[in-house]
């Protein structure tokens, strides 16, 4: 049972996350002491040689989070999806020097590519950098059906595939290829199971599709129910969840961190809650209702929220819990 599995989770003293990969760039806009802006994050590591480009990281449209746990000496670094293309991975984490030889391993959160592009390339990283030791990739079996989108012409767009199995553990990744909800890396981090689809407003991706078993056609495929969460706990504070796209719905994410953590709290959730597009943008209202019934202190939307629920969440939240993420932005919890 997956709350059997978070009673065995340590509580960190601290955890920090670093944006590899994000849609929006953001160094001017002031922040709460907790969080560090690309700008600041530069400077500290000597990447900032003058104000150019060339010395700035990209944001892309994906999302990559390297969450480093501390309990006192020991600390655990997990890498959390890696962005749309190798391409962001390398020069992102060049710039904020990224202690990729840390990592201990790697989720992918669900099979899209604007998570996984980068998969093979943060594996590279990796590998590259500590010793050739290779590590956990996990992932489980939905993530690898061929998907698609209705284009508005009323036929199927093909998503480009992400890295298979083989293509992973032939760049030093260990492939945990399992559907269950687990702790890893020594306790420090939770990755869940299968989220219950249980808000009736919260429906999936409209138009999304996946190929039918026999490979020849396209069948609707709204619930991609591949998508899993990771969440911390965090002493003093309580779970940080972590949602990379919340197709399941970021109010069923927090309901069902909510039940397995228990009497833990949850303290803050971050990541994309995609409540942008045709046909979702419609239920921001019901779902930033629904989020005050959680109790959150921090709530750090990215990636796919969209400008429309960012501006509600922060009307009805306001500054002190809403900090939107941006690429090489740092965060402490």
């Amino acid at each position: 049972m997956p709350d059997q599995i978070t009673r065995g989770l340590l509580p960190v003293d601290t955890l920090e996350v670093q944006v590899l990969v994000d849609n929006v760039t953001d160094s001017i806009s002031t922040v709460p002491e907790d969080v560090t802006n690309e700008v600041a994050v530069l400077m500290k590591n000597g990447s900032l040689k003058m104000s150019a480009g060339e010395y700035r990281c990209c944001a892309h449209h994906g999302l990559s989070l390297i969450i480093t746990a501390r309990i006192g000496g020991d600390r655990r670094t997990l890498v959390f999806d890696a962005g749309p293309e190798a391409y962001t991975v390398t020069r992102n984490g060049t710039l904020l020097k990224v202690p990729f030889g840390d990592a201990g391993a790697v989720v992918l959160s669900h099979g899209h590519w604007d998570h996984a592009g980068g998969l093979v390339e943060a594996v590279r990283q990796i590998v590259a950098v500590n010793n050739g030791r290779r590590l956990e990739c996990h992932v489980n079996t939905g993530m690898f059906v061929p998907r698609g989108n209705w284009r508005n012409g009323g036929e199927p767009l093909p998503q480009k595939p992400i890295p298979s199995p083989g293509e992973l553990a032939a760049v030093g990744a260990i492939v945990i290829n399992s559907p269950d909800a687990r702790r890893l890396l020594n306790d420090f981090f939770y990755l869940s199971g299968e989220i219950p689809r249980v808000t009736p407003y919260e429906k999936g991706l409209p138009g999304h599709l996946k190929r039918t078993a026999d490979g020849k056609s396209w069948e609707p495929d709204p619930w991609i129910m591949d998508e899993r969460y990771v969440a911390v706990h965090v002493k003093g504070k309580g779970a940080i969840v972590f949602t990379a796209c919340s197709h399941a719905g970021v109010i069923n994410v927090l309901k069902d961190a909510r039940k397995v953590f228990g009497d833990v709290p949850l303290h803050a959730v971050m990541g994309g809650f995609h409540l942008s597009g045709p046909q979702i943008e419609e239920i921001i209202p019901d779902t930033v209702n629904d989020l005050k019934g959680f109790g959150l202190k921090r709530i750090v939307p990215a990636h796919c929220t969209g400008w429309r629920a960012v501006g509600a969440l922060v009307q009805a939240f306001g500054e002190e819990c809403i900090v939107p993420s941006a690429v090489g932005r740092k965060f402490m919890f």
